[in-house]
């Protein structure tokens, strides 16, 4: 019976106080603070009338747990919808959320800078299930409304996107859907519910990789779904019929991250902009991608619509050959080179979106970095970072 409602009713209280308190019920469990780690398949009920009956909170393991529940309960606080869903990554959590929302014959209009997983999702599975994929540009706006069709069903956004950090209109974009009962999902790993609230903006679904500011520490992957009603009902039931469980060592461990997701994110905003801030006047660097910084085409949508930034932006480097990109980034002693983001620790990635974008051209003048800034000291990232730039002048 997880994932199906709120905490209890309370005066309103600051975030920051919510993402302590909520889906905490230490009373339940004997003054322990944290909900404690529940393993199990099986529940017993006490009569046949209650195992029938379904009278239980409880009723199978992979049906949810106190675990599982107190952070579907936390996180449905913090989103504002009707209720969340867990997953075992970022990834399933969109497959799932699409396939609650669409059926054969349904078409779906997914932003072009999706997550290269997700559209091999749209261009595998759903094709295989006759659902068609159209992508569009993630600067359309209103002009949104000319590629519906009359079977779209749905409308996938991301804000920015997470390599090349395009700024979408979501007002606008959920107003064309709305007028035409369209549904509306996002990814909304890169803000959190913390500095952006898609239901807030009349978002459907919104969805994030809790592997990454959810958790913080690079230990865990998770998936958060959160749906306003009844599109939830939707999702709870597709999520319970396909049998996606999450274990309850992973809940623990997103819950207990849930907790400092505050303080974590205001430290990753300040370091990045700090870190990116002092690239922008570097000479190796030809632009920032970083909607926060005030010469940034989004700029002006996130500045009227995100409470934040988070760590993850990215450089475009003036032109320089491969391996001078390789020995930049090589050198680096405190960046790691792997493909997440969101933990402590800072990581880098050399990337080139040309070979997966089909509704846009991606040509940004040279090679592209993609960084996520750590709860490191700031003045040793740019001490490394400005070493590693040695090594790229030194190689070109």
């Amino acid at each position: 019976m997880s994932g199906h409602s709120k905490a209890p009713a309370r005066p309103a209280l600051a975030v920051e106080t919510e993402l302590v308190v909520a889906g905490r019920d230490p009373q339940r469990f004997d003054g322990f603070v944290n909900t404690p780690i529940v393993r199990g398949s099986t529940v017993l009920s006490p009569s046949v009338a209650d195992l029938e009956g379904h009278t239980g909170r409880y009723s199978y393991g992979r049906r949810g747990n106190p675990t599982v529940e107190g952070l579907e309960q936390a996180l449905t606080v913090l989103e504002g919808g009707a209720g969340v869903v867990i997953t075992p990554s970022g990834l399933s959590a969109v497959s799932i959320a699409l396939l609650s929302v669409l059926k054969a014959g349904d078409h779906l209009l997914m932003v072009d800078t999706a997550y290269q997983p997700t559209r091999r999702v749209c261009n595998e599975h759903l094709k295989r299930f006759g659902i068609e994929t159209t992508y569009y540009d993630p600067l359309v706006g209103a002009g949104i409304a000319e590629l519906i069709r009359p079977n779209t069903r749905a409308i996938f956004l991301e804000s920015p996107g997470s390599q090349s950090f395009e700024m979408q209109d979501i007002p606008a974009i959920v107003a064309a859907a709305r007028s035409r009962g369209i549904v509306t999902l996002m990814d909304n790993t890169w803000a959190t519910p913390l500095y952006f609230r898609p239901h807030d903006f009349g978002i459907d679904v919104s969805i994030q990789a809790g592997t990454k500011y959810i958790s913080g520490h690079s230990d865990i992957n998770i998936g958060t779904i959160s749906a306003t009603a009844p599109i939830f009902q939707h999702v709870k039931l597709t999520h319970g019929d396909l049998g996606i469980t999450v274990a309850p060592e992973d809940a623990f461990l997103a819950a207990r991250g849930l907790r400092t997701l505050a303080v974590r994110l205001a430290r990753h905003q300040q370091s990045a902009l700090t870190v990116a801030q002092w690239l922008a006047g570097r000479p190796e660097v030809l632009r920032v991608l970083h909607p926060a910084l005030p010469d940034d085409p989004g700029h002006a949508l996130w500045k009227r619509d995100f409470k934040g930034s988070s760590g993850l932006f990215s450089i475009i480097l003036k032109p320089a050959p491969k391996a001078a990109v390789a020995a930049f980034l090589d050198n680096l002693a405190l960046f790691g080179l792997g493909y997440s983001w969101g933990g402590f620790e800072s990581l880098a990635i050399p990337f080139d979106c040309s070979s997966y974008r089909s509704a846009t051209a991606w040509a940004p003048g040279g090679p592209g970095v993609r960084l996520h800034i750590g709860l490191e000291d700031t003045g040793d990232l740019i001490a490394d970072l400005e070493q590693g730039l040695g090594h790229l002048r030194a190689a070109s």
